[in-house]
């Protein structure tokens, strides 16, 4: 499986972006797909996940309300709508997958083997 993460760039604070993750190379419909973030000096950050067969979500608390997860089935595609953004969401934002057709959404990084290259989200105050 690979996947290419995009979308990221310089934003103000209150804006938005929309993050990318392209899946290829597997069966999309037995993955669960997922955003981390990582900041210099900070752990990486459970951020969103999908499930792609039952669509089911989660969210990280640090993001709920203001961050969207969805899928588009046809493009193997997912993606991140960030809306009121702020210095805090200033991390390397990677996407990452693993083999999951049942069972609840981990948000745990040591469960998920597949990873992108990360997009950069820049917040500025």
């Amino acid at each position: 499986v690979q996947l290419q993460a995009s979308g990221g760039g310089l934003v103000q604070a209150g804006g938005s972006l929309r993050l990318s993750c392209a899946v290829s190379g597997g069966p999309s419909v037995n993955h669960a797909v997922g955003w981390f973030r990582q900041a210099p000096g900070k752990e990486r950050e459970f951020v969103a996940a999908v499930k792609w067969r039952s669509g089911e979500k989660m969210y990280g608390d640090s993001v709920k309300g203001r961050f969207t997860i969805s899928k588009d089935n046809a493009k193997d595609t997912v993606y991140l709508q960030m809306n009121s953004l702020n210095a805090d969401d200033t991390a390397l934002y990677l996407c990452a997958a693993r083999e999951q057709r049942f069972g609840s959404i981990y948000t745990s990084r040591t469960n998920y083997p597949y990873w992108g290259q990360g997009t950069q989200v820049t917040v500025s105050s």
